[in-house]
């Protein structure tokens, strides 16, 4: 299985720090948060590592290279000024993913989920990692109904919510729909698919941060500096 981390965002809400320095390149607990990824994928067996870029993406194929020095190899997808958003991104870096399900990572949170998990989950179409809500966003994203099996994700209809944390496992086949080249975010895919009962997800109850501001980046630099 090969796994794909999303680095292309610009970071506005993190400007000035990514005037000069792509998102995934900040720094928390003394290395960039893209890098406490790809050792985290590598010591759950994953080799092949796609990343799609825009923003700077110069310096980020400076900075990680091939992967080597991790014992990866990375793939690079560059996109276009602005990017694709991420069922775009993803579409177009499908001819670097292959024909198999493979597992997608925002390149700009930091989560404990075990990545080893990715492989027991290829069979579904679609598979996300949900979170409790934090405090900056409240309202959540999809229900989870764990009464089925595997546990279903369903659309907020006023029940309780969690928050999609940014990992997934997906075939292929759901960005089939996608332009190839195109900008399209992924929300639209999954209001279709969820309806169809083709979206299982499961409720992480480790520790996550969306880093997506300053402040949230540096109390994560604390915390890990503590560790």
């Amino acid at each position: 299985m090969k796994a794909m981390i999303l680095a292309a965002g610009r970071g506005e809400r993190m400007r000035p720090l990514t005037d000069h320095t792509p998102k995934p390149l900040l720094v928390a607990g003394g290395k960039p948060l893209i890098v406490w990824h790809i050792e985290r994928l590598a010591a759950a067996g994953f080799r092949e590592l796609v990343i799609n870029h825009a923003h700077l993406g110069k310096k980020l194929e400076a900075a990680l290279s091939d992967g080597r020095q991790w014992g990866v190899h990375i793939a690079w997808s560059p996109e276009p000024p602005g990017a694709l958003e991420t069922a775009g991104g993803i579409a177009k870096a499908l001819p670097l993913l292959g024909d198999g399900s493979f597992l997608v990572v925002n390149g700009d949170i930091w989560c404990d989920w075990d990545f080893h998990r990715a492989r027991t989950l290829a069979d579904r179409p679609a598979h996300l990692v949900m979170m409790g809500n934090p405090a900056h966003h409240a309202g959540g994203d999809f229900l989870l109904d764990e009464s089925c099996s595997p546990a279903q994700l369903r659309l907020a209809d006023g029940g309780p919510t969690l928050t999609y944390c940014g990992i997934g496992v997906f075939a292929p086949e759901f960005f089939a729909s996608v332009p190839r080249g195109s900008a399209m975010k992924l929300r639209p895919l999954l209001d279709a698919a969820i309806p169809r009962g083709i979206v299982t997800g499961e409720r992480h109850t480790g520790r996550w941060v969306d880093v997506g501001t300053p402040e949230r980046l540096a109390a994560l630099d604390r915390e890990l500096a503590a560790q």
